[in-house]
């Protein structure tokens, strides 16, 4: 967003709304954002892939979600929407850890989600249902042990921002750790991935 102004849109089950100019009776599930942060308006092709995919999830209620390169906080608010009952936002960009704090206080949400600035070695060992990574597509090869180490068994990653021609290392990368593909989005120039670890 870069301090840019914006209208309300809505994607999937969400709509987005500019904190400087709320609208009402909205029947979709709300995501409001300020206009200071990071990536993560909600417009780019792959924020709309993982807000189409996310509530195609099952058992999200109540579940732990870890939320990488969390950006404005969007996807973390997402998946507190529909029922998560703990998220973690994790951003090493220190502006981005600000603008996604701010964004989870408009939405009333800081009881639930934690805003984390750092990489995943920071974080106290643990194990989440779902993992979100809307990132870039080396940095989801390097991490994918990690990431699906870090996924329970059974449970779900989304992971995004992988350019067209690097799809298919995405996909066998995880395959070799165990996890398949379960829905995606292919877009203009990126791709997105709902894997499920077995």
């Amino acid at each position: 967003m870069s301090g840019r102004l914006f209208k309300s849109f809505s994607v999937g089950l969400f709509t987005i709304i500019p904190a400087a100019d709320p609208i009402t009776n909205q029947c979709d599930l709300p995501i409001v954002l300020g206009t200071r942060g990071a990536f993560g308006s909600g417009e780019h092709e792959t924020t709309v892939a993982c807000l189409e995919l996310l509530p195609t999830i099952p058992d999200t209620s109540g579940s732990h979600v870890l939320d990488l390169g969390s950006g404005t906080g969007i996807l973390a608010i997402a998946a507190a929407r529909l029922g998560a009952g703990e998220v973690v936002a994790l951003d090493l960009d220190p502006a981005a850890a600000v603008s996604c704090r701010e964004n989870v206080e408009l939405n009333g949400l800081a009881a639930k989600i934690t805003t984390v600035c750092g990489d995943l070695a920071g974080l106290d060992v643990q194990t989440f249902d779902l993992v979100l990574a809307n990132i870039y597509a080396d940095i989801l090869i390097n991490l994918a042990d990690q990431l699906v180490a870090m996924t329970r068994a059974g449970g779900y990653l989304l992971v995004s921002g992988i350019p067209l021609q690097d799809k298919f290392d995405i996909v066998q990368r995880y395959a070799r750790l165990g996890c398949c593909v379960r829905d995606s989005r292919i877009g203009q120039d990126f791709a997105t991935y709902l894997l499920h670890k077995g």
